[in-house]
């Protein structure tokens, strides 16, 4: 959730350009106030939350996908969850593996959920209508 009147910002970890596109309209659509950061790779992502002098202030939200080069979502979020200062941040999964080995694994992995890339833009803005739940106000 976010602290005082800032806005929420929601990083996502995404290396096909149509799906970034298509994320960004959603979220235009439903948070215009949201405020997005997109990265292409799980190196570029860790860069980013690591930083230089160790992690700044995090996201509201992490959007992850599985498949991505250099270093996949998975050694992301193992990387993520081993590392003591974004063990907290919220992460998703959001990919288009319907494995349920992958489910399981991302899950007991200590993503806060799991979820299959729509086929509908109308199924995408659903799902981040209901992705609002991690940054408003109970």
């Amino acid at each position: 959730m976010t602290s005082d009147s800032r806005p929420p910002v929601i990083l996502i970890a995404e290396d096909d350009p149509d799906d970034q596109l298509m994320l960004q309209d959603a979220f235009e659509e439903t948070c215009e106030h949201c405020q997005l950061r997109f990265v292409s790779d799980g190196v570029e992502l860790m860069a980013l939350l690591l930083g230089e002098e160790g992690p700044g202030p995090l996201p509201d939200l992490l959007l992850l996908d599985l498949n991505m080069p250099l270093k996949d979502g998975r050694q992301s979020l193992v990387e993520i969850r081993s590392e003591p200062a974004l063990q907290q941040l919220p992460t998703v999964i959001l990919t288009t593996s319907r494995n349920d080995e992958d489910r399981a694994f991302c899950l007991a992995q200590g993503a806060n959920d799991y979820l299959v890339k729509p086929s509908s833009y109308t199924e995408l803005i659903e799902i981040v209508k209901a992705l609002e739940t991690w940054w408003e106000s109970p």
